[in-house]
């Protein structure tokens, strides 16, 4: 399989150069030359396949020209040690929990898979054996801790995780920053979007490439954006299981576009899903383009829902060249819908009151788009994107309820906080790197 660039200025890629550069030559986000269809005979038997299987399925369909079958069911297998639970919150609106792996969310399944390709490639002799690659990684809370647990320990690589000083909940900053080994954390005097900019110009940096091998584990690289597919094939399974899965709906809490993305990846390779909903919080930016075709940057805003504070979201080049930049085909199958701190807000403390089920800032945007959206018929999944004790003081204070901390994160809260500052420049990022 071939990829191209979204910018269509830069050469073919190999997947193994996809996976190793993360971004294409002119700035451009990697594209497989073709999305495969799945047969229909997949589908017709989906619900009686484990999410191992199916998964498996599904990657060789990604990857299986560019990585041998026996390796890249090792890779699929290793991945998911866990499942994700399908959970009725109400009659027609379910939850997907996300946060069944080891940092307790959505990005821990990407992450892993990445990881453990990144190493197939390195072990394999054509990217780069003797020579550390260098992971650089932005984040708004929840991608540093999966991307820096996925690679943890992990031989020919080192991560550099950049987060927003200040910007990210405890819980979230401790299980990046308490790690040490093979992980640095590097705190960052700005925003997400600034964090983001910082590992694009040090991609696009020639002297800084010759220096050390750089790659990037944010969405924008395929490895991580792409097997998060699988989450959405599984829902199909488990509704199907139901009865239920006829009319799906399925509702992303969007923040850089990596999740919902690999949702209509899914969907262009068949998945039988009616349509999406994107959940903004108040960064609007995909919400404002879906009613006026006009995509418009802006400045990031902080909110209750963090890990969405995204201005400038990478993976609308994906959308946008998945349709063919077409708008009408877009909106004929993604809506949106926004929240405000507030609504998010009324939106937890009632469905905990009503149903008994603790929503996180970010599922709350899921759950109450799809209670606002769903059409008489239709059922409802959303992505829970993050065990809600990640947010603990945040939660607990809008519920009034506690939220009891899993002993997976209560492990990383005992941890010694080890940590870069870092200016929000350029130069000084390059430096710090150039003396590694």
């Amino acid at each position: 399989m071939h990829y191209y660039s979204t910018n269509h200025q830069a050469p073919m890629a190999s997947l193994e150069k996809a996976v190793i550069k993360g971004l294409a030559e002119d700035r451009g986000l990697y594209m497989p030359e073709t999305i495969k269809q799945l047969p229909q005979e997949f589908f017709d038997n989906i619900q009686d396949m484990t999410f191992q299987e199916m998964s498996f399925r599904v990657a060789e369909a990604f990857f299986g020209e560019d990585v041998d079958t026996a390796s890249l069911k090792r890779i699929v297998y290793d991945t998911l040690s866990f499942d994700t639970p399908v959970v009725a919150v109400t009659d027609s609106i379910y939850s997907l929990e996300l946060f069944h792996g080891p940092t307790l969310a959505f990005k821990d399944v990407g992450a892993r898979f990445m990881a453990r390709l990144l190493q197939y490639f390195i072990q394999r002799g054509q990217g780069g054996q003797g020579e550390t690659v260098n992971v650089l990684v932005a984040t708004s809370g929840d991608t540093g801790s999966a991307v820096a647990n996925g690679f943890l320990g992990v031989d020919g690589i080192h991560v550099y995780v950049l987060y927003p000083k200040g910007k990210v909940s405890p819980i979230q900053e401790c299980q990046f920053t308490t790690l040490g080994r093979n992980i640095t954390a590097i705190e960052v005097d700005g925003v997400f979007d600034d964090c983001q900019a910082l590992v694009k110009n040090a991609f696009m940096d020639d002297e800084l490439n010759r220096h050390m091998r750089l790659t990037s584990a944010n969405s924008i690289n395929v490895a991580r954006f792409l097997p998060q597919a699988f989450y959405y094939f599984n829902a199909y399974a488990q509704l199907k299981r139901m009865g239920k899965a006829d009319q799906m709906v399925i509702c992303v809490p969007s923040g850089n576009f990596g999740n919902i993305c690999a949702a209509l990846f899914g969907h262009a390779m068949g998945l039988p899903v009616k349509r999406f909903i994107a959940a903004n919080n108040a960064n609007d930016i995909f919400y404002n383009y879906l009613q006026t075709g006009r995509y418009e940057p802006k400045p990031s805003k902080q909110t209750l829902a963090n890990a969405m504070d995204v201005g400038d979201p990478s993976n609308f080049a994906r959308i946008l060249d998945l349709y063919g930049g077409s708008h009408e085909r877009i909106t004929n199958l993604i809506f949106g819908a926004t929240y405000t701190d507030e609504q998010i807000a009324d939106t937890m403390r009632q469905c905990f009151a009503e149903t008994g089920y603790i929503l996180d800032p970010h599922g709350a945007c899921g759950y109450q788009a799809l209670k606002e959206g769903l059409r008489p018929g239709e059922v409802g999944v959303f992505g829970e994107t993050a065990h809600p004790a990640k947010f603990k003081d945040t939660v607990e204070r809008i519920i009034q309820h506690d939220v009891a901390i899993p002993d997976r994160l209560a492990a990383f809260m005992r941890g010694t906080k080890q940590s870069v500052p870092m200016p929000n420049d350029f130069a000084a990022f390059k430096s710090f790197l150039m003396n590694r």
